[in-house]
């Protein structure tokens, strides 16, 4: 895949899936389920203050005759709600509304009724820019803030779920740091030598790591070729692993505020996607996510 287009036009050939908002009186948040639900992407539950989300509908001209609202007030109580029908239905998945993030992750991790597995949770975002030829995907630059060894080896996991969910059967995948040499004093270049065996082991499957990266040589080929660097893939990687939250939050909002990007997001590591995005997120960038969400929940 090469833009984000092609992931909402995957999105719209498979199953209709059924997307469930916690605290759905947000204008932003059902301006975008509107646009998914208009291409037959998803079927939308609405959890929330129900006389908000009529306000809001009414402004924004939606018809909530095509949606089930299900009225809860109470922030905590109704993420409560969305949870328990996302964990109890196949082919629906989450979506954060006006709510805290942590108060809706407390509860999609909760071991009753919750979305919990074996992996820990991380966000995977996919990127189009127009300077590179084909999608990037990058975790993890909003949950998991200095994750070890064994964290970044889930981390690359759910990313590569992410991946093949669209049709990336085997990512490459390219841990980063500010080096492309394993340094003993640079904690990112060791953890990248280990994750390579780990992968060279069958530890981690489904993908071909690599690195330690720079980020030039990770995504240009010139660049690698300069450096001198002879493992096939650099130049050439699908995810980038990010050695703490910094580095991935300060290359997310560069890509998305100078470098004009497209971008779609999910938290990945649940049982079922989270469409859980950022308020200065666009609406476009929201619906993108949903439709990303929605071919995650499919696979």
């Amino acid at each position: 895949m090469k833009s984000i287009n092609d992931i909402v036009t995957k999105a719209k050939e498979i199953k209709t899936q059924t997307l469930v908002v916690a605290v759905a009186d947000d204008s932003h948040v059902l301006e975008a389920v509107e646009m998914a639900r208009k291409e037959d992407i998803i079927h939308g539950i609405l959890v929330g203050n129900q006389s908000n989300i009529e306000a809001i509908a009414k402004d924004l001209d939606i018809d909530l005759s095509d949606y089930k609202i299900i009225d809860e007030s109470d922030p905590t109580k109704a993420c409560q709600v969305a949870v328990k029908l996302v964990h109890d239905n196949d082919n629906y998945f989450l979506m954060k509304g006006l709510v805290g993030t942590s108060t809706i992750l407390h509860e999609a991790l909760n071991k009753e009724y919750g979305l919990r597995t074996e992996n820990r949770i991380s966000h995977v975002s996919v990127m189009e820019v127009d300077t590179h030829d084909k999608l990037l995907f990058m975790s993890d630059g909003a949950m998991n803030i200095a994750p070890n060894l064994d964290e970044k080896r889930q981390i690359i996991e759910n990313s590569v779920k992410i991946a093949r969910a669209i049709g990336i059967d085997y990512p490459k995948v390219g841990v980063i740091g500010a080096v492309e040499k394993v340094n003993p004093k640079m904690e990112a270049t060791i953890h990248a030598k280990e994750l390579k065996e780990l992968n060279a082991s069958g530890t981690i499957k489904n993908c071909r790591v690599s690195g330690p990266y720079a980020i030039d040589n990770a995504i240009s080929v010139n660049a690698a070729k300069h450096k001198g660097i002879e493992d096939p893939d650099a130049g050439h990687i699908d995810i980038l692993i990010m050695p703490r939250i910094e580095a991935g939050n300060v290359f997310y909002k560069t890509m998305m505020f100078l470098a004009n990007a497209k971008s779609a997001s999910v938290i990945a590591g649940a049982s079922k996607p989270i469409v859980l995005t950022s308020r200065a997120d666009s609406t476009v960038s929201k619906y993108h996510s949903i439709a990303l969400g929605a071919l995650v929940a499919n696979f």
